[in-house]
């Protein structure tokens, strides 16, 4: 492009129910509420009408939609609520372009990056569905595609395949930052002490939710984090772990279908499966079946 030219794009003003959400965004839609959409309410029945457009795709071949939302679900989602309270011929404001699946993931990303409303975790497994998706696997090629070092890109990977029972421990996934997954994922890589921080975790968990029943603040994040690293120097932990058999089940390609860890006593056989698996139910109850079979002989 020449020095000084500008780029124009098209904006369209649509109703907003021939707009459909991409499958692969990573709002929750559903749990999109009047609270939660106040701030756009307010801005847009201010100006009269919603100043940053939303980025869509065309939709070829569906009778019910015209175009795919990549960026602006809850731009979306206020311009429908204000069709039905009160401004019937409200317009939702749209950009049309032309986008690969992956471009239009690295677009969402770059302004996923500067929202406050979407937790690390789920940040996390975006990136691990992705890596699958688009990338093959390969962290250093996604990496380069995002614009972000390996290592940053790691410790996201690394807190999407974090355990339920760990992040459970948390009482809410925007208790959870990027740091705390950094200090526990060196805990859940090795199977001495992994069984004792899901242990732990399942404990804090349950005291998480009596505490959200009777209404009291939950424990703090550093004060889980605290306690999960404790779990791993008890004596009786390590006696615990210190002869723990692990056992993993892969792929062809070396895809992690499921690991499980058994400790010599005093325990339950913990068995997880990634989050972001690829293969089939049926595969990966096969692996379940066979990591259960390996850890109860004897």
């Amino acid at each position: 492009m020449a020095s000084g030219q500008t780029m124009t794009r098209e904006h369209e003003l649509v109703d907003p129910a021939l707009c459909r959400v991409w499958e692969f965004h990573n709002r929750d839609y559903g749990a999109l509420s009047e609270e939660s959409c106040s701030d756009l309410i307010e801005s847009f029945r201010a100006q009269g009408r919603q100043e940053v457009p939303a980025i869509v795709r065309r939709v070829l071949g569906d009778t019910d939609y015209q175009f795919e939302i990549i960026c602006g679900a809850r731009r979306h989602w206020t311009a429908s609520w204000l069709r039905l309270n009160g401004s019937p011929g409200f317009k939702f404001l749209v950009e049309p372009r032309e986008l690969s699946d992956e471009e239009a993931f690295r677009i969402a990303d770059l302004e996923n990056r500067s929202r406050q409303d979407l937790s690390d975790v789920e940040r996390a497994r975006d990136y691990a569905g992705a890596l699958t998706r688009y990338y093959g696997g390969n962290q250093a090629r996604m990496a380069e595609r995002l614009a972000v070092s390996q290592s940053w890109l790691s410790r996201y990977l690394d807190l999407a395949g974090f355990p339920a029972p760990v992040i459970a421990a948390f009482g809410s996934l925007h208790a959870i930052k990027i740091s705390h997954g950094a200090t526990l994922a060196p805990l859940l890589r090795h199977p001495l002490s992994q069984a004792a921080v899901i242990a732990e975790a399942q404990v804090i968990a349950e005291e998480q939710s009596e505490r959200s029943q009777v209404k009291q603040p939950s424990i703090a994040a550093p004060d889980v984090v605290k306690r999960l690293q404790q779990a791993t120097r008890r004596k009786d932990a390590a006696r615990v772990t210190a002869r723990a058999v692990e056992f993993a089940v892969r792929s062809p390609s070396g895809a992690l279908l499921a690991r499980g860890t058994r400790p010599q006593r005093g325990s339950n056989i913990v068995i997880s499966v990634p989050r972001n698996a690829t293969a089939d139910r049926e595969q990966l109850m096969a692996a379940i079946n066979e990591v259960l079979d390996k850890l109860t002989q004897g």
